[in-house]
């Protein structure tokens, strides 16, 4: 087996040409926003975060990697969905951010081998900006190539979609603007240059944007106590807005960390959500090892879902991964593990993967955001096995 160092040494090499970059950016134009600071750390073609990948394994723990039932009964629910709708001859599912390909793996198994009818009709597609991880997805795919395509949202045409974009993890990978209190007015976070390298500095808001988006949420925020901090994610109108010219009729799912709106921004969470992701460990700065480490913040599900009402997208129930999971069958495969015969390793090994599934402090706490258009009153009102528990209001 060869040595990880040169691999670790070509990361802090590009680590440190995609700092170079972006102090040599912010020298020519000036302070940026931290938004387009955090693109260019996550997204910069070939450096940033995203765009080359994590050669020595992920930097933290997501659903997919855990079972291959998470994306299981995440096809049974969207199987429900097509069901719902009379089993058109036509149904898409595009996968809004796909990682490492592996729930589209575990998902497409899954359905080729449980339900033929379902299969023949399906169109799985699949939306991801980073060049690096859509030709790791092509390869681990290779096999379902006639039943997989890439695309971007140019290649959809408005109003053209029926079926079901999904995504999982994705929201809170978006470049978010950070915002302080500071004299009972909000202020937006910059970063610049200085003496020792980027620093962040207080300016003037850059879009009315900002402001608008807890006026709408009704919250007073100036009123916060002085240097409360925390991020707005306007990238997310953007996105739903794209959904809702593509979607005909059908539905939108959301898994991710995040909170409704009061808790979200409550005035004790004084600093915001913001977090560095490297190695399996999280701090909370962003400017070290650019590129080389994930940053992530919650969403916030109350604008997801006022928004998406006001373009069309109706909200059809909330709540957490948990529950969701347990509703699909998660509860059921657990039990039956204490009847298998397999190796006894494998089973505790199993076992453990899917209480960390339903562990509330962990992932089991994520959002699950249902948002649907173009349904009837039936379709819209139909039970739905993911949501059979109450609907979460905080």
């Amino acid at each position: 087996m060869g040595s990880l160092y040169p691999l670790i040494s070509a990361q802090q090499q590009a680590s440190q040409q995609l700092q170079r970059l972006i102090e040599s950016r912010i020298r020519q134009q000036g302070r940026v926003t931290f938004a387009q600071f955090m693109e260019w750390a996550l997204y910069e073609p070939e450096l940033g975060y995203y765009e080359r990948g994590s050669p020595i394994g992920p930097d933290y723990l997501t659903s997919p990697h855990l079972a291959a039932d998470f994306a299981q009964l995440l096809a049974e629910q969207i199987r429900q969905f097509w069901q719902i709708l009379g089993c058109p001859s036509g149904f898409s599912v595009i996968e809004m951010g796909a990682g490492s390909g592996q729930l589209a793996w575990d998902w497409l198994t899954y359905v080729q081998a449980s339900d033929l009818q379902f299969w023949q009709v399906l169109d799985y597609r699949i939306l991801e900006r980073s060049a690096t991880l859509r030709q790791l997805q092509r390869e681990r795919l290779a096999v379902f190539m006639d039943k997989v395509s890439w695309l971007d949202w140019e290649g959809i045409p408005d109003n053209s979609v029926t079926g079901c974009f999904f995504s999982n993890e994705l929201v809170d990978a978006f470049p978010v603007h950070r915002v302080q209190v500071q004299d009972r007015a909000l202020r937006e976070i910059y970063v610049q240059m200085g003496e020792r390298g980027l620093q962040e500095v207080l300016g003037e808001l850059s879009t009315p944007a900002l402001q608008q988006y807890f006026v709408r949420l009704g919250i007073p925020i100036e009123s916060y106590p002085e240097g409360y901090q925390t991020e707005v994610n306007l990238k997310a109108l953007d996105w739903l807005q794209l959904l809702s010219r593509k979607l005909r009729r059908g539905y939108v799912l959301t898994l991710d960390y995040g909170h409704r709106a009061d808790r979200y921004y409550s005035p004790h969470r004084s600093q915001g959500t913001l977090l560095a992701y490297r190695q399996h460990s999280s701090h909370a700065d962003p400017y070290v090892q650019v590129g080389s480490q994930d940053l992530t913040a919650h969403v916030d599900f109350t604008t997801l879902e006022q928004v998406g009402e006001s373009l069309g997208l109706g909200r059809l129930g909330f709540t957490r991964q948990s529950s969701f999971l347990a509703g699909l069958g998660l509860i059921e495969r657990l039990a039956a593990l204490s009847q298998a015969t397999a190796d006894i390793g494998q089973v505790l090994q199993r076992r453990h993967a899917l209480q960390a599934l339903l562990d509330p402090m962990g992932l089991g706490g994520f959002g699950v955001l249902l948002q649907g258009k173009g349904l009837t009153d039936k379709e819209r009102t139909h039970p739905l096995r993911g949501f059979r528990e109450p609907e979460l209001t905080s």
